[in-house]
């Protein structure tokens, strides 16, 4: 692969980015057709249900896409699901090679794809900016590959590591910049995770109120911890704004007041079981969770080792010894019981920094 290789599979990378609010529970695809070392189409996967990546570029293309070369984030389908397969579209046009960055994690495709081009005389390769493309799609490909969401935790707090004051009031921590940015990983979220406590401190909405010019963004699902069902039947997430709470709960006695779906979980040891929960949200097409909770479940999701990575917005003031730390991580009496973290990104937003670091699990 040369220069010329990366610079087109890094135009499908950048066009799949585009639909990052908009294609839950697919992943975010690109496509880009080269013939004679220049761009003959162009395309992305916008919404579930709506066509393809491949397809949309090989209709910008038209008849130039006959002996072109296709570079896609990755592996096309060769299944029917809500869309024929990409493959026989592929076919159909006639086009001499494909670049694919990955393949799909999807048992249902899983190669398959790939293999039945080469079987057709097409040209193939796999890999080129793998890891750029899987950087686009992490709860798909944990989804696929383990049958579990990916899990990223939100988290605000002051320099000296509090994240509201003794009394409980924590607005406004983090900046208006950094605030604004949450809306982004809320955004490209499935779900958003909290907890019964800060729905009765806070009244949360948890929606997504960001605009997008490739698509208005997909309500995320809302997802309350909520052992003994105390949610407030008029909460502010209840509004219709297109989204849908559910609240997992060991109690099961019903509500006529509540308009939400309950699921019933096991309790256990340290409150309910978030490890049963995960390959539930999984089964229905969750692939990222976006958590905004307090100290109890971030430590709860952190011990019980579901966290994937966490984004820390870390803002110049300090709030002083008796304000709230950022995770309730009891057990933790040894320097060797610390919990190991590796800083994959640092930059400025607003006047606030933002950490993201992923965890290391022993």
């Amino acid at each position: 692969m040369n220069a010329r290789d990366h610079e087109f599979m890094q135009r499908a990378l950048r066009l799949a980015a585009r639909g990052m609010y908009t294609t839950q529970p697919n992943p975010r695809v690109g496509c880009v057709i080269v013939k004679d070392n220049n761009i003959v189409g162009e395309g992305w996967h916008q919404r579930a249900g709506d066509a393809h990546a491949e397809v949309l570029a090989l209709a910008d293309a038209g008849d130039a896409a006959r002996d072109a070369t296709v570079y896609v984030t990755l592996e096309p389908c060769n299944h029917t699901g809500k869309t024929p397969p990409c493959v026989d579209a592929l076919l159909a046009a006639g086009v001499k090679k494909v670049v694919a960055a990955m393949p799909d994690p999807n048992p249902l495709v899983s190669g398959k794809g790939l293999q039945r081009l080469r079987e057709q005389g097409v040209d193939v390769v796999a890999g080129l900016l793998e890891t750029q493309a899987r950087e686009l799609n992490p709860g798909f490909i944990k989804r696929m590959e383990t049958g579990l969401p990916f899990v990223r935790v939100k988290l605000a707090m002051s320099l000296d590591g509090r994240t509201a004051m003794a009394s409980g009031e924590s607005k406004w921590i983090s900046s208006e910049a950094s605030r604004a940015d949450v809306q982004k990983l809320r955004a490209r979220s499935s779900a958003i995770l909290t907890g019964i406590g800060t729905v009765l401190a806070d009244n949360p909405r948890l929606d997504v109120r960001i605009a997008s010019r490739h698509g208005a963004p997909v309500q995320p699902l809302r997802v309350v911890v909520d052992s003994q069902l105390r949610f407030p039947a008029q909460a502010n997430m209840c509004s219709n704004d297109g989204g849908k709470v559910l609240i997992a709960s060991c109690h099961t006695e019903p509500r006529a007041d509540l308009s939400c779906e309950v699921l019933a979980l096991p309790l256990v040891e340290n409150g309910l079981d978030l490890r049963a929960l995960m390959p539930i949200l999984a089964g229905r097409e969750i692939n990222e969770i976006h958590v905004e909770a307090g100290a109890k479940l971030s430590g709860a999701l952190l011990q019980a080792q579901l966290v994937d990575e966490m984004v820390i917005y870390l803002a110049p003031h300090l709030m002083g010894d008796a304000a709230r730390g950022l995770f309730f991580l009891p057990g933790l009496n040894e320097m060797k019981n610390r919990i190991e973290l590796i800083f994959t990104d640092v930059r400025s937003i607003g006047q606030d920094l933002r950490i993201t670091a992923r965890p290391v699990y022993k």
